[in-house]
């Protein structure tokens, strides 16, 4: 008879605890992936279950995370363990209080259009050495969907070639954040990157290869989330552009910036930015415009257009009622 694993009851309380969440219908993945890696922790360190003293002692090997990851992964064995306690009364479940709160997340560092096409001449002046050619132009895609198309990080690693209409420029989004599903066309610009990418693809990916991720950073694999994000930050930072800046932009701020260029060019314009708010949302895969203006916080150049607009509308009845 084969002898139950020390962690059998927190095996069996994590089976149930993601059950009920899917029947929920939440997303998971990362509740997983936390659990899992808590799990690997009790395990190498002799833990028979979760308590008080391995949860403290885990929680100090995520020191090397952003504050902010700390508290979330903390509080997603939070909530599996206040599942649990319905179940198990004496089974351990951590303060509240003791958890952290969230920091404020910097505001985005605006990124520029003359500093993206510096950037992409950067890493066309790479040295096209056998086996690197594909990873410069897996960087460049990447950049140019972000910046021009408002793609997340993750929408990006995760494209496959069935999801690529690359005919009419059209990209396919599939489940993404929200479950949410969408279509995205391309510029005529972005277009060109991507059958320029193509091209690279095909020659380092043979036909009959398993492989079909869109973006590989090898013929048999693509990228990881956590790698694409990395090799455009290195080639971000490699390019120097930003070495006398306050701190090189993160990958995230490529899509804020897609989000501030249109709402810069509806101003110049003359178009009624209230109007073209839902089309942005829809086009980014916000589930509605209050997420979208997550990305539209003050900036500079969009609050002087902002002013002008009220200006020539306004100046009159604002001077008339301080008469």
């Amino acid at each position: 008879m084969r002898k139950p694993s020390p962690l059998h009851r927190f095996d069996a309380a994590v089976q149930a605890f993601i059950a009920s969440r899917r029947a929920l219908g939440r997303a998971i993945r990362l509740d997983e992936y936390v659990l899992r890696r808590l799990r690997a922790y009790l395990a190498r360190a002799g833990y028979s279950d979760l308590d008080a003293e391995s949860f403290e002692r885990w929680r100090r090997r995520l020191r090397h995370c952003a504050h902010n990851t700390q508290v979330d992964w903390a509080m997603m064995v939070y909530r599996f363990c206040r599942y649990r306690r319905r179940r198990e009364s004496r089974c351990f479940l951590p303060q509240r209080w003791t958890l952290g709160r969230h920091r404020p997340y910097p505001l985005p560092t605006p990124i520029e259009a003359d500093q993206v096409r510096r950037l992409l001449d950067f890493i066309g002046r790479r040295p096209s050495s056998a086996g690197r050619a594909l990873l410069y132009a897996a960087r460049r895609l990447a950049i140019v969907l972000m910046y021009t198309a408002g793609l997340r990080r993750g929408e990006v690693a995760r494209l496959r070639m069935e999801d690529v209409d690359a005919e009419t420029g059209v990209l396919r989004i599939v489940s993404s954040k929200f479950h949410k599903s969408r279509s995205v066309p391309l510029s005529p610009s972005a277009t060109r990157e991507l059958h320029a990418y193509l091209r690279v693809r095909a020659a380092f990916v043979p036909r009959t290869a398993h492989n079909t991720m869109l973006f590989c950073n090898c013929a048999a694999r693509g990228y990881t989330v956590e790698g694409l994000g990395s090799a455009v930050r290195d080639v971000m930072h490699r390019s120097g552009i930003w070495a006398n800046a306050a701190r090189v932009p993160r990958v995230h701020d490529f899509r804020h910036a897609f989000a501030v260029a249109a709402l810069r060019r509806w101003y110049e314009d003359g178009r009624d930015v209230q109007a073209e708010l839902p089309k942005l949302s829809m086009y980014m895969g916000h589930v509605s415009i209050a997420s979208t203006t997550y990305y539209l916080r003050l900036m500079p150049a969009v609050v002087a257009l902002a002013s002008q607009r009220f200006a020539s509308s306004c100046a009159e009845l604002i001077e008339g009622g301080a008469a």
